[in-house]
């Protein structure tokens, strides 16, 4: 990869490592193994930005083939600086991306419906939740009509089985 290549990718991952909300998705994880795992993470991204930017943000020296021409002899020097010129790296040609982007972006939408359905779910566990903490602040003097009021079905079970005769033994 040439200089320019090198700092690009550098920027890049600086920028990248400014835009990460890293307390955003800390908040987000419930589970000690997963905050573990979270971390290390963090901290090897934190390490490979971090030699990006020392190792590759300074240009390479150009060769000074006159001083080696004096120490040295101009042709062994001569023989060097062809077979360096020479050398052609080739680009790089990504074909990883085109590859998994379409399945990356098919997983990001199931992820957006994952989610609505989640927040969905956890609406509704936090309304359970809200009348069962309702219902154990009154249970103590709630009558059994007003309990019936609220769950018709338990009612309907109770009348069931005393029509049938059936009393629970």
């Amino acid at each position: 990869m040439s200089g320019n290549g090198v700092k690009k990718v550098a920027e890049v991952a600086a920028k990248a490592g400014k835009a990460i909300d890293w307390e955003g998705m800390a908040k987000m994880l419930v589970s000690d193994e997963a905050r573990k795992e979270f971390n290390t993470l963090r901290r090897t991204f934190e390490d490979v930005n971090h030699q990006l930017q020392t190792k590759f943000s300074q240009e390479p020296q150009p060769i000074d083939w006159e001083y080696y021409r004096k120490g040295i002899g101009s042709k062994v020097v001569d023989m060097y600086k062809e077979a360096y010129e020479s050398i052609e790296i080739p680009k790089y040609v990504d074909t990883v991306t085109p590859q998994y982007k379409p399945k990356f972006d098919a997983l990001l939408v199931e992820l957006k419906e994952a989610e609505k359905e989640s927040l969905k779910e956890s609406e509704r566990i936090e309304k359970e939740l809200a009348e069962l903490q309702e219902m154990k602040k009154n249970i103590s003097t709630m009558t059994a009509d007003e309990y019936f009021a609220k769950h018709p079905e338990v009612k309907q079970k109770f009348d069931d089985e005393i029509r049938n005769d059936n009393w629970g033994y």
